[in-house]
């Protein structure tokens, strides 16, 4: 007679009133860490970055029922799920390339942010390069005890990307902005990082800096987002409609995705 043994399903987060943000934090590395590091060369579930972010929500929900092993991008997307009741707490993407033993490797956290301190969620073979505890006073700070880390194990960090903050309603169509900001650091000071990473913190926490899903198509195109023609170069047929219908389905038209774009696998073997 063969019996199956049963394995504990970890329990999603339940936060009570009186947590405060960085206990939530807590509560919810600790979850990611039960789940465990996916070390099978298969990953689970198809995490897609040019899908929605109500998608991607419906993907973190699907992780929640079958409490598979993550990496670490199933674990930023699942990051954002399990936070967006945190209204006070900001996430972003943090997405690093770095170069080992002649190889490159690709590796991304969920940035946070609240009362003016920098912390990570995420998922790591290695301890140091996942979480890190809401307490780093600028983002700057926050980028460069990741590149200590990386040291450690001798990996030369290449770029580091930066994207936006994701916004707290998991109905919204709008794509995650993975790479707002890229930092050539084989090729810039930490003095230059650290004056472009303060400028594109502050900017966010003025709510100046719009996903280039949001921006005109003059700057998608520049992106490689978009193949509408330019504002200025519309036809005159282009133009002549444009002045007969303003209806706000014209007006907050957007180009639609291209679903050519190529993903990159993030996994780190380190």
């Amino acid at each position: 007679m063969l019996l199956f043994l049963k394995l504990p399903v970890p329990s999603v987060p339940i936060f009570k009133p009186s947590m405060s943000v960085p206990d939530c934090l807590h509560v919810i590395q600790q979850y990611m860490k039960l789940l465990q590091y996916n070390h099978t060369g298969t990953q689970f579930f198809e995490i897609r970055k040019t899908r929605p972010l109500s998608g991607l929500m419906e993907t973190a929900r699907e992780m929640t029922r079958e409490s598979l092993p993550i990496k670490c991008l199933e674990a930023v997307v699942l990051g954002i799920y399990l936070t967006n009741g945190l209204t006070s707490l900001e996430r972003f993407p943090i997405s690093f390339k770095t170069q080992f033993s002649g190889n490159f490797f690709h590796h991304v956290v969920l940035g946070v942010y609240c009362n003016g301190r920098y912390g990570s969620l995420g998922m790591s073979r290695r301890p140091d390069l996942m979480d890190k505890p809401l307490s780093f006073r600028t983002l700057s700070e926050l980028i460069f005890e990741f590149e200590d880390s990386y040291q450690k194990y001798l990996h030369v960090v290449k770029k580091v990307k930066i994207g936006l903050y994701v916004p707290h309603d998991p109905h919204v169509f709008q794509p995650i902005e993975w790479k707002y900001l890229v930092l050539n650091c084989s090729k810039m000071s930490r003095g230059e990082m650290r004056k472009d990473l303060e400028k594109h913190a502050r900017d966010m926490r003025m709510k100046i800096l719009k996903s280039s899903s949001a921006q005109s198509p003059v700057k998608e195109r520049a992106r490689g987002k978009s193949l509408s023609p330019r504002r200025g170069q519309a036809s005159p047929q282009r133009r002549h409609l444009q002045k007969r219908d303003k209806s706000p389905a014209m007006l907050d038209k957007k180009p639609a995705e291209l679903s050519t774009l190529n993903d990159v696998g993030y996994q780190i073997r380190i």
